[in-house]
């Protein structure tokens, strides 16, 4: 059985979460919180239920503006996690949008590819929140 849909707000220090279970999930905004948050356990809960079930298809989208190091760590969890539809043969699509000018994202985004080996695309944009 699939979680129920979630939807969490945007704080000044954590970014807006869209969670559903049709294969939706949306983060945007900021992620400069520095602490385990109820956003954070929210979020992860969510998934480890998701997973056990996925759709055919996930799409991901991350739009960020400002993403710090403590929450690169936290991203990174989450694709893993999500990661984890691949092994039961459904399809995964990652989409992290990044502002034009904003190599720091685009690297930490690369990063995160690489080094966990998930696939993610990337789209430059001159509006990063029109993702929003």
């Amino acid at each position: 059985m699939r979680p129920d849909p979630v939807h969490i707000n945007a704080t000044g220090n954590t970014p807006e979460v869209t969670l559903n279970p049709d294969g939706q999930v949306k983060i945007t905004g900021r992620a400069i919180d520095e602490s385990r948050s109820k956003f954070s356990d929210q979020l992860m809960t969510w998934i480890d239920s998701y997973v056990l079930d996925p759709a055919d298809k996930t799409d991901v989208l991350i739009a960020l503006e400002y993403l710090n190091s403590f929450n690169s760590i936290y991203i990174s969890s989450v694709l893993r996690k999500l990661s984890i539809v691949r092994d039961k043969m459904k399809k995964l699509e990652i989409n992290w949008y990044v502002e034009d000018d904003d190599d720091d994202m685009l690297e930490r985004g690369e990063y995160i590819s690489s080094t966990f080996g998930i696939p993610i695309q990337f789209t430059l944009t001159d509006q990063i929140k029109s993702y929003y």
